[in-house]
């Protein structure tokens, strides 16, 4: 059985408060985007996960796909068969695109199936919470209005299909972790549940991404991105998450000449 994980855009993102718990309170967009890894499971004698494409950090035990299977598999004993786990990575990592998360959310939904285990979204959505932040984000996998750690979720009317979106990734791995670091949390700068009436040409002057001004002083290349993706018409233009990607909304059919020296990948989604 086949899935295909797609990854995700922070449209605005504010870091609100740290918690108690060593977590953060944030607000934000998740949008979903067309940009997919594959994942396939089929039976085996024993359960095992496979990687190819893109290099994958650390070892089996620490991937999502995993650990979605694990979980699972502990929770519903004899109904989760050994299973070959083909995972081939297209997503840039560490990218702020939720690759990973998908990953691993993806699975559990593939599991949810194969193994006519029965769960509910919201069921599935409390596992994929077992496995990060914003990983039950893609059991919905609409848009998003986020907040609490990324978790607690609410429907936005949002529709991007008539414009083009440009995807940017730079070879420059932002940790999550060290990004969190640098931000001093404050309020939300705009109530982004508001987002449906605002004219997209007035996002720039609204929205913001908490990130982007420490990660930005440290890659100053990723703001020269930026610039460039509204110097060639961006109507709006923004780092995802912790970054590193940067994407721009363009009017339909346009998207702009960026420096491919700079870059990991450069995806166009119509």
């Amino acid at each position: 059985m086949l899935s295909f994980p797609n990854c995700k855009m922070n449209l605005g993102l504010y870091v609100t408060r740290r918690r108690d718990d060593g977590y953060h309170d944030i607000e934000t967009i998740f949008y979903p985007l067309r940009v997919n890894d594959v994942l396939e499971i089929v039976p085996a004698a024993r359960p095992k996960l496979h990687t190819s494409g893109l290099a994958v950090a650390g070892n089996e035990t620490d991937n999502l796909v995993w650990k979605a299977y694990q979980i699972l598999s502990a929770d519903h004993p004899g109904k989760v068969p050994p299973l070959d786990m083909y995972l081939h990575k297209i997503i840039p990592m560490g990218a702020g695109l939720g690759g990973g998360s998908a990953d691993g959310a993806h699975m559990l939904r593939l599991l949810n199936e194969y193994c006519h285990l029965g769960l509910s979204a919201a069921q599935l959505a409390a596992y994929a919470l077992q496995l990060g932040s914003d990983c039950p984000f893609f059991i919905y996998n609409t848009p998003q209005f986020a907040s609490g750690r990324g978790e607690v979720m609410q429907d936005i009317a949002l529709d991007l299909s008539e414009y083009s979106i440009q995807l940017i990734c730079p070879k420059v791995h932002v940790a999550t972790g060290k990004a969190f670091s640098m931000i001093t949390p404050k309020p939300a700068g705009f109530d982004l549940r508001n987002i449906g009436s605002l004219p997209l040409t007035e996002w720039k002057h609204n929205i913001s991404n908490d990130f982007e001004g420490p990660v930005f002083a440290q890659h100053p290349a990723l703001a020269a991105i930026k610039q460039q993706l509204y110097d060639q018409g961006a109507l709006y233009a923004a780092m995802s998450g912790s970054g590193s990607a940067i994407f721009g909304i363009f009017p339909k059919n346009r998207k702009a000449a960026v420096n491919t020296d700079t870059l990991f990948e450069n995806f166009y989604i119509a």
